[in-house]
């Protein structure tokens, strides 16, 4: 939340760099010395080295904080920025507290001359239209009349779509053996007695995921349904970790 808004107002901004190496270092040791506190055999050496640097970037992080970076902060962040930067902390959660936000204020959105603020951020429509067809997914959209009002055209789409299904009902976009399967769902989103429904099946030798997914305003109101099916063959077949690149 708060390096972003630094990067926009302080010239000379890169010292957050060193800081956010320091925690890296705190929760890579922080889990070595939790997995020797787990361990048969403890390594005394590696643990009191561990917890000695945990100890010493913690301080290095806390002096950074309380005699440079929150002083500076004050005196050069407006009071709107640090109010956003408070109420999405809420969002996020705080480590050791749980305060109660008692106070909500909407998000701002609207539109601004081809741009659309979205309230996260401002896209134009040709920008949303290539996210929605570049996202690994076929997402189709019918509003809380059960008309069918949008899809999306990735490069590949698992279930073709055609124009002629915008503002068709949704009942008559299934063949009559399923259709009554999709009416439960639509029907147990409105009623709020469900959010989500799951499907899994193998088809042209690939697995498909088709996930249903019920949208509600602020205010809880049902106000459609998504529908998102995606080839999770690569997905299922996923093991231990890759956090390198490789190409």
């Amino acid at each position: 939340m708060l390096f972003p808004i630094i990067e926009k107002t302080w010239e000379e901004y890169r010292c957050l760099q060193i800081m956010w190496s320091f925690q890296d270092d705190i929760r890579r040791n922080l889990k070595t010395v939790i997995a020797q506190l787990t361990t048969e055999e403890l390594d005394i050496k590696l643990f009191n080295k561990c917890i000695g640097d945990i100890f010493f970037n913690m301080l290095a992080i806390k002096f950074r904080e309380e005699r440079i970076l929150f002083p500076f902060i004050v005196e050069t962040i407006t009071e709107k920025q640090l109010e956003t930067m408070n109420r999405e902390g809420f969002e996020l959660g705080y480590p050791y507290i749980q305060p109660v936000l008692t106070e909500s204020k909407k998000l701002e959105s609207g539109i601004d001359g081809n741009l659309i603020n979205l309230g996260t951020g401002s896209v134009s429509i040709e920008q949303i239209k290539l996210i929605f067809n570049h996202l690994p997914v076929d997402i189709t959209f019918v509003d809380e009349n059960n008309k069918v009002c949008f899809f999306s055209t990735p490069p590949k789409r698992i279930f073709p779509r055609t124009t002629a299904i915008i503002g068709r009902d949704v009942s008559n976009c299934h063949p009559p053996e399923s259709v009554h399967v999709v009416e439960q769902i639509v029907e147990s989103f409105k009623t709020g007695e469900k959010d989500q429904a799951d499907f899994w099946i193998k088809m042209r030798g690939e697995y498909i995921l088709i996930q249903y997914f019920a949208v509600r305003d602020e205010q809880k109101n049902f106000r459609g349904v998504i529908e998102v099916s995606q080839e999770i063959s690569a997905i299922k077949a996923l093991e231990g970790e890759k956090r390198l690149l490789d190409w």
